[in-house]
């Protein structure tokens, strides 16, 4: 939808030479000229100073770099939800599954109301767990997905979307495979005094801060260290790194082959369930009050 010649464009303008545009497109500097002329051409407008000492935007290639983004995401965006338009057309559920937040509790509910909607069809899209992008993935509820399958007590994720509780997963904690309590089959809170535990700041979570408020005032031997707001495969790759001990849950036992996943002697779990657009569509609502019966 958008002219692509608008990405070489920003490209240009942000390594601030037509050469080292080149190497990161892939491509050679004359095509990358070319392609820069041809633009200035369509636009009727001068995007860059060429001098000696190199190239700079003019106020104009300012103005178009500014917004260009703004144009290429929104095209994105548009095709994503032209996409699912068509999807929604024939009868289609789009499922969002990734290392973290895998489809398979869906599946599972899945086999049991299948029947009822035996026109439809699933359409499971991966994404990343990346701790910058997942509020985009959440927000994205209605338009790329139908679905999601989440662990979430999250405030931040709860208001950019709607969830149905399906269980609860319990609270544990990880290790790398050579730590000394990597062998245990259960762990006592005394046995992490001394050790540092990685977990998310206090602010989003409420089980989590309730869990740390009982930890600083019942055993102030254990040092926390916050971990970025939401987990990726950084924060597993860290505890390894480290040596640290990571707050963890049951179902991401299989995440980071370097990590041991071990119980707790507490009774701290958290809920999972369905995740789903703030306004869900009619075929969406239809499958989440056929799922609310198998729960009575």
């Amino acid at each position: 939808m958008y002219n692509y010649m608008l990405e070489t464009f920003i490209a240009v303008a942000e390594s601030g030479s037509f050469s080292k545009a080149a190497e990161r497109l892939f491509m050679s500097p004359t095509a990358v000229m070319k392609q820069i002329n041809s633009l200035e051409k369509h636009l009727d407008l001068r995007l860059f100073e060429r001098r000696p000492s190199g190239i700079k935007l003019t106020g104009s290639g300012e103005v178009i770099v500014r917004n260009a983004r703004f144009i290429i995401n929104f095209s994105q965006k548009s095709i994503a939800e032209a996409k699912y338009a068509e999807r929604s057309a024939d009868n289609i559920f789009c499922v969002g599954s990734s290392l973290l937040n895998p489809a398979k509790p869906f599946f599972e509910l899945w086999y049991k109301l299948n029947s009822s909607f035996s026109d439809f069809k699933l359409n499971i899209v991966p994404f990343d767990d990346n701790c910058n992008g997942i509020l985009s993935e959440i927000s994205a509820l209605g338009e790329k997905f139908d679905f999601l399958v989440g662990v979430c007590d999250s405030k931040i994720w709860l208001d950019r979307c709607n969830m149905l509780e399906l269980g609860h997963y319990r609270k544990m904690l990880a290790v790398p495979q050579e730590h000394r309590l990597a062998r245990k089959s259960i762990i006592e809170l005394e046995d992490l005094h001394g050790e540092t535990l990685m977990m998310v700041k206090r602010g989003d979570s409420g089980l989590n801060d309730l869990l740390r408020s009982e930890l600083e005032r019942f055993h102030p031997k254990i040092k926390i260290e916050n971990t970025q707001q939401f987990y990726d495969l950084s924060v597993f790759n860290r505890c390894v790194k480290t040596g640290n001990v990571l707050l963890t849950i049951e179902c991401w036992r299989d995440v980071h082959p370097g990590i041991v996943t071990i119980p707790v002697n507490w009774d701290y779990t958290i809920p999972y369930g369905l995740l789903y657009s703030l306004e869900p569509s009619e075929n969406v609502r239809r499958f989440l009050d056929a799922a609310k019966t198998l729960r009575q």
